[in-house]
């Protein structure tokens, strides 16, 4: 049958043949997953060496490796073989490894020349998952280093392909065309508060109804599959329709009665996850339902979690879903929303770089060598703020020493090929004798559903051991080499399930508050889990997955925790409390993150911890905390002014008197018992001395506290907006012919006067110009309103006053 493909594929193969990096543009069934890998077995310059093709997921992987061995007649792990986590089939004269890309990422570190390998070819790139960016990067790094002999195809359907051709070099573009049959869309829209598995249900018997062939339905993720086969199961009548389920964690012969073509006269509905976007051809399907939603990671480096939101998908996602419709005959896609919802859609999903765990990667880094990301080709840097945090964690695993390498502990962990932190609870649980509970624990942790649902892991464990499945089966075969590779020990010392969750996640370490079920975990937010839930009744739990929420998470697995064991992860803090009676004791606080463990009195404090935790809040709390009065005030307000008038002046900002806190702050911290003692007084002192015993005549001729006045002298507020200013009865200025400055003549006061009443009557900087001016307007007015009062014609030659006029007069 011919395909898309085959028309670039002398293309392809004269441009793989002349330049070390190719970037293959290919539409959704332009058959270059199979095509491809098969086309370039035969090139001279691969001699006898091995072809390498990525995958984004298991059941791609392995779909694809056994449809290409068919063509070539023969079985998988042949000629044509597949590697996954959890399976494996390669043979001695396999040419053609179909991969995942996590296989590949660990492949490369093990040995970066890529000895025996020929060319990779990055498929489905458009995916942007983390390994496959950080696998081209490995890959090109070693091409440019290493194998300027290996050959790279990087094979996308919706992608920027110029920019990636630009990554690699201005690598050659082949552009493939597509080969789709017509697909009509229907838009049906949904109630938003409709639950989306009822939306489903009744989309597929609208489907069925309407339209012949298999139904391939999209649909977020397992719960939302067994809950629309539920209500199928409910409303089918059709003794010739099957209901299939398919995504990543279902069995093998599962799988594939999802993925072969319905029996002669019978169809299929297969319930699939984003699985089926790419990749994989479903046979007979020619209505796909779309419920426009998609699962995907999102990571959190405030709390370390890892949570699964549900999104709308991007515009290539819904066209990519679309054209499954379209693969061998024309067909129809029913879309679950409106059609203007669609111009809304972004067109592209966030690459995986930007959104998860960033652990992994600092790790992969680390054993490459590289101590940052520059140099390496990656469309997307990785954001500073999470992979620092990532590397933070790192070094509390002792994987990282304090400058970024990686530690013996931490090589120990790249030979276990697992996310970082369950790569340390194997290796710890090694250490204890008891690698193959550690490898057990990391499997039911990192392989959805196996073992059950419980929320107990204890029970999940016990639920894997009797599990009987291949799936079941392989991830045991798994276990056995996870334990092998973290040193295998044996002769346990009883190490427990709770304990060796701690090790991997010491943030959620969980202790019970309020009513049953509800929790405090270490890294201060809450969680909770059902009432009537077993491990509601523990007072300590060790939390491996929370379910998202916001204020707290549902804990969907988790393990007792005894107590006893948290005492090396203890930090231990010394606070003074006053107690009613007004005396000062220590008290002390042993805590796990957020968690008080316990606390006591140890009892009274001496002199120099009184003043350690006095200076000690002050650092946490700021110069807030501090009671600052009229006096204080008015001192940092003068040296403000002077500050800004010259710089040689002391910094009065919260900033420069906090870097200066020694020399005004602490002297005053001796003798009181906290820092409300400290008088305003005191606080004025310590900052005056601040100023040079030299200057002090300085700072009060340049900014006096108190403005002189013909009867006595007036306060002078250096804080007022405006500048300098005094408030005064205009009788007190009787008799001023210049206006009163500060700063040495250059700052005119600004002048309040105020009515005998202190009500005000004017805002002046130029005392003589008022006299002269608005003071007649001001005059007429005041006469009547405060009549025993004087009020001159020429105040610049009156006597000043503050007392009224006497009677009669």
């Amino acid at each position: 049958m011919s395909l898309p493909i085959h028309a670039v594929l002398e293309d392809l193969k004269a441009a793989v043949s002349g330049h070390p990096a190719v970037v293959l543009a290919a539409p959704p069934g332009a058959g270059k997953t199979t095509v491809v890998p098969l086309a370039l077995l035969g090139a001279n310059w691969l001699e006898d060496r091995r072809i390498l093709v990525l995958e984004p997921r298991r059941l791609a992987a392995r779909a694809a490796a056994e449809r290409m061995a068919r063509t070539l007649g023969e079985a998988a792990g042949e000629t044509v073989g597949y590697r996954t986590r959890l399976q494996s089939k390669i043979g001695p004269k396999t040419r053609i490894e179909v991969i995942t890309e996590g296989v590949f990422t660990r492949m490369i570190l093990d040995d970066p020349g890529l000895e025996g390998v020929g060319a990779v070819l990055f498929d489905e790139f458009h995916e942007r998952s983390l390994d496959a960016d950080l696998g081209l990067a490995f890959a090109r790094d070693s091409q440019s280093v290493l194998r300027d002999d290996l050959k790279i195809v990087v094979m996308s359907a919706t992608l920027d392909i110029a920019g990636v051709s630009r990554l690699l070099d201005g690598a050659p573009v082949v552009e493939a065309e597509g080969r789709a049959f017509p697909v009509e869309t229907l838009y049906l829209g949904r109630n938003p508060v409709e639950r989306i598995e009822d939306a489903t249900a009744r989309a597929v018997m609208t489907a069925l109804g309407e339209q012949a062939g298999s139904v391939l339905v999209f649909l977020p993720g397992q719960g939302e599959i067994h809950r629309t086969a539920q209500r199928l199961g409910e409303r089918l009548r059709d003794p010739a329709v099957d209901v299939v389920a398919l995504y990543g964690a279902l069995d093998k012969a599962t799988q594939d009665r999802a993925i072969e073509p319905a029996p002669a006269g019978r169809r299929k509905v297969v319930l699939a996850t984003s699985v089926a976007e790419t990749s994989l051809t479903i046979e007979g399907v020619r209505v796909v339902i779309d419920s426009g939603l998609s699962r995907v990671p999102r990571f959190e480096p405030s709390s370390g979690l890892t949570r699964l939101a549900t999104v709308k998908v991007s515009k290539s996602s819904a066209e990519q879903r679309r054209g499954r419709a379209g693969r061998t005959e024309p067909g129809v896609c029913y879309r679950l929303w409106d059609e203007e919802t669609t111009r809304g859609l972004v067109p592209h999903q966030r690459p995986e770089m930007l959104e998860t765990d960033l652990t992994g990667l600092a790790l992969d880094l680390a054993r490459w060598g590289a101590k940052t990301t520059e140099g390496l080709a990656l469309l997307d840097a990785p954001p500073a703020g999470a992979l620092a945090e990532a590397r933070a964690v790192l070094t509390r695993l002792g994987a990282l020493d304090e400058a970024g390498g990686l530690t013996a502990h931490g090589r120990r962990l790249t030979r276990i090929p697992l996310a970082p932190r369950l790569a340390h609870l194997v290796a710890v649980a090694s250490d204890a004798g008891e690698a193959m509970l550690g490898a057990r624990i990391a499997a039911v942790l990192s392989e959805p559903g196996l073992g059950g649902n419980d929320v107990d892991l204890r029970d999940r464990l016990k639920g894997f051991e009797r599990d009987r499945s291949q799936r079941a089966q392989d991830a045991r075969k798994l276990v056995e080499r996870w334990a092998k590779a973290a040193g295998g020990g044996s002769g346990g010392t009883g190490i427990e399930v709770g304990d060796l969750l701690a090790e991997a996640f010491p943030e959620r370490v969980a202790k019970a508050r309020g009513k049953p079920g509800e929790v405090l975990l270490a890294s201060g937010r809450g969680a909770f889990l059902d009432p009537t839930d077993g491990l509601a009744r523990e007072t300590w739990l060790a939390v491996a997955d929370l379910g998202g929420g916001d204020a707290k998470d549902r804990i969907r697995l988790a393990a007792p925790l005894d107590p006893a064991g948290l005492e090396r992860r203890l930090t231990t803090e010394d606070r003074l409390v006053r107690e009613p009676s007004g005396r000062m004791v220590v008290r002390r606080i042993r805590r796990v993150g957020a968690i008080v463990f316990d606390e006591k009195i140890t009892g009274a404090p001496d002199r120099a911890t009184i003043t350690k935790a006095l200076q000690d809040e002050v650092e946490a709390d700021g110069l807030g905390a501090l009671k600052w009065g009229e006096r204080a005030n008015a001192v940092r307000a003068r040296l403000a002014f002077l500050h800004g008038l010259d710089a040689d002046w002391p910094d009065a900002s919260d900033a420069a008197l906090t870097e200066r806190r020694e020399e005004w702050l602490w002297p005053l911290l001796e003798g009181v018992q906290g820092l409300a003692q400290i008088r305003d007084e005191a606080l004025a002192q310590g900052l005056e001395a601040l100023v040079p015993w030299d200057r002090r005549r300085a700072m009060d001729e340049l900014a006096p506290a108190r403005l002189t006045t013909p009867l006595g002298s007036a306060g002078i507020d250096y804080g007022a907006e405006g500048g300098p200013r005094v408030d005064i009865r205009v009788q007190e200025l009787f008799g001023l012919t210049v206006h009163p400055t500060v700063g040495g003549g250059r700052v005119p006061l600004t002048l309040a006067l105020l009515s005998p009443a202190r009500r005000p009557i004017q805002l002046t900087k130029d005392l003589p110009g008022f006299w002269r001016g608005s003071w007649k307007d001001v005059r007429s007015e005041m006469r009547g309103r405060y009549p025993r009062h004087p009020w001159p014609e020429n105040p610049a030659e009156a006597e000043a006053t503050s007392r009224a006029k006497p009677r009669g007069t």
